[in-house]
């Protein structure tokens, strides 16, 4: 089977600070990954590789059997999206108009939306429950609303591999169970490959069937949720006494921090 992704070996850092230090890995299509580990691990740095937005690194970073580097960015566009952290607009752009930008790798020519445009951005805000704020100017919105914003925006590029940057961190309760949610049912319905970053490590437990913890720029662990969280890696990663607890509803552990 050919990887998604395929890492070897790789470095990168930002002048003469080492982020990522020597990082071998594969993602194969389909698969839910969560990266986890404390601020300044290097997850953000490692997914902003694959999403071909920091060249410079040292290694081999392919992407289904290519060197990423080979990739024009609108090809690469066409086929991995990038939800960051945090999106600022300067313009008072509206929200359709943001989730139309997703559109822009697709397009051949002319200034017009085409139907398959305005079909892949009315299935993305319906998805994403923004249909509701297609008119609203997006920096009026609540944080909240701007993350499942650029979701759909994300979306309407009709990727193969979706990247995410703490996508759920200025979302609350209800939302980031909605969020994990559609996730979960583009990965498994489409067969969508996910990567995502989180602090939550019971939110990742709840939804990914694979979690990679690193810790100063370096794997500390890769497998289910279940071999990842125990006791000793959590204080590895984190450097917290915490118990491992099975969920009620059977979906893996969660974690109560005990020291």
């Amino acid at each position: 089977m050919t990887s998604t992704f395929h890492i070897d070996n790789l470095q990168f850092g930002y002048s003469s600070t080492l982020v990522l230090d020597g990082i071998s890995l594969d993602v194969n299509a389909g698969e839910f990954v969560s990266l986890v580990g404390p601020n300044g691990a290097g997850k953000s740095t490692l997914l902003k590789v694959l999403a071909g937005l920091l060249p410079g690194y040292k290694g081999a970073v392919n992407f289904c059997g290519k060197p990423l580097a080979a990739f024009k960015p609108r090809d690469l566009a066409r086929r991995v999206a990038f939800v960051p952290q945090e999106t600022h607009m300067v313009f008072p752009f509206t929200v359709n108009q943001i989730v139309m930008m997703g559109r822009l790798p697709h397009r051949t020519g002319g200034l017009f939306d085409s139907p398959r445009d305005l079909e892949r951005s009315r299935e993305a805000m319906e998805l994403t429950d923004t249909l509701g704020l297609s008119g609203k100017v997006f920096g009026e919105l609540s944080g909240g609303e701007r993350q499942r914003i650029v979701l759909a925006s994300a979306l309407a590029q009709d990727p193969e591999v979706l990247l995410l940057d703490e996508p759920t961190v200025y979302l609350d309760l209800k939302h980031q169970i909605q969020f994990y949610d559609i996730l979960e049912r583009l990965n498994t319905d489409r067969g969508m490959t996910i990567v995502s970053a989180t602090h939550d490590v019971n939110l990742a437990a709840r939804y990914a069937r694979r979690m990679i913890a690193i810790r100063s720029g370096q794997f500390v662990a890769d497998g289910s949720p279940d071999e990842v969280l125990t006791p000793q890696h959590l204080y590895e990663i984190f450097e917290i006494a915490a118990a491992v607890l099975k969920r009620p509803d059977g979906r893996g552990n969660y974690i109560i921090p005990t020291g």
